[in-house]
């Protein structure tokens, strides 16, 4: 898919490597993978139609495409969820109740031809790529080389906004739901479907994913190479708003974008704790870091190990603060990513503003030194 043409001497027409990403590439204008999303032509991986109605998982699919992050994709309810739509109603002048109800349905109608799943083949090189036990000792921990995912499973998860349970969920012994049990297929295709030493899913394996979009990748919109790969790996494309202001309220546990007056995105966060309480006021933003090193200092963060020292951990997205740091005005505090996606909104933070990787990815193309940021209860 990614590559010119060219013909050798036979007359035989071959493909012409293109640029190396480092990843397969959609195609050479859009540099998001090759599982992208694409709801203006058939996909030839998606021949498999999804046997079951999934109206909550479209929903979230549709919220998080539009910039209301319903959170973790599991096509059930919950407080992201219902945070998303009220983001939702709140832009579309409709009453803000949280709830799928008949108003909002309608104007979420507008995407009904979006399916809450497609079918994806990961990617062969996934199968020659690293993944890392990530020991719980700060000293081991920085003298790792890099905190990436720990199975190829919890990479795809992340890719498409989920977890490992719910993708075994849409994927009944290892085959896409909708394409037969494995008694069906032949006795090497059902092999080939389960076998993987990593976990659930292996490389060049069909599966069936969320169907979550806004991944395209504009050639030359990123500099950086490194988080390049990093939105690819996050499904999260380079066309975001620009807004200039972000408002986090503690009490609702949510992120606020705006445009002016015009709110344009919405996410769920964890802010602060007992110990570490959200400093309330408005910050300026000085800078925001990629892929970042993580200095564990046990004395800041009140740990009660204080005597190990401080450490340095490598990036990756299962260090502490995820894949990016947009760091504050106020000193030791930022908005950052997570290892753990699905406590976003239920766990407490040291203090800062904490997403999952693929919104805070989000937000940092939105956001730059000229946004205001403010806290409030």
């Amino acid at each position: 898919m990614n590559g010119a043409e060219e013909e050798n001497d036979t007359g035989t027409v071959e493909a012409e490597p293109a640029e190396d990403y480092g990843y397969e590439t959609y195609d050479e204008n859009n540099l998001a993978d090759s599982m992208a999303s694409n709801d203006e032509e058939s996909r030839q991986d998606d021949v498999i139609p999804d046997p079951e109605e999934r109206p909550i998982m479209q929903a979230q699919v549709v919220l998080d495409r539009q910039g209301w992050g319903p959170g973790v994709i599991d096509g059930k309810m919950g407080m992201s969820t219902e945070n998303a739509l009220r983001g939702f109603q709140e832009a579309n002048d409709l009453e803000i109740t949280g709830e799928l109800d008949e108003a909002t349905e309608a104007a979420l109608a507008d995407w009904d031809s979006i399916p809450a799943t497609r079918v994806v083949t990961i990617p062969e090189s996934w199968g020659d790529a690293r993944y890392y036990e990530i020991p719980e000792d700060p000293a081991e921990k920085a003298e790792m080389e890099r905190l990436g995912y720990k199975s190829l499973d919890e990479r795809l998860a992340e890719r498409f906004h989920t977890t490992v349970e719910v993708l075994r969920e849409l994927n009944p012994n290892g085959r896409p739901a909708g394409a037969g049990s494995p008694a069906e297929a032949s006795e090497g295709d059902a092999k080939e479907s389960v076998s993987s030493s990593e976990g659930y899913f292996a490389a060049g394996q069909q599966v069936r994913v969320p169907n979550i979009g806004a991944d395209r990748i504009e050639k030359g919109a990123i500099e950086d190479r490194d988080w390049q790969t990093t939105l690819a790996s996050l499904g999260v494309g380079t066309e975001q708003p620009e807004v200039d202001r972000i408002v986090v309220s503690k009490a609702g546990k949510t992120l606020k974008a705006y445009q002016g007056d015009e709110l344009v995105a919405l996410f769920t966060v964890s802010s602060g704790s007992s110990e570490f309480p959200l400093p309330l006021g408005e910050w300026d933003i000085v800078g925001e870091a990629y892929n970042p090193p993580y200095q564990y200092d046990p004395e800041v963060l009140g740990k009660d190990d204080a005597e190990g020292g401080v450490h340095t951990f490598p990036p990756g997205p299962n260090g502490p603060v995820g894949v990016v740091w947009i760091d504050l005005s106020k000193e030791h505090y930022g908005i950052h990513g997570t290892p753990d996606p699905e406590t976003i909104g239920r766990a407490q933070s040291s203090g800062c503003v904490r997403l999952t990787n693929w919104d805070a990815a989000r937000l940092a193309g939105m956001v730059s030194q000229s946004t205001r940021v403010i806290f409030e209860s």
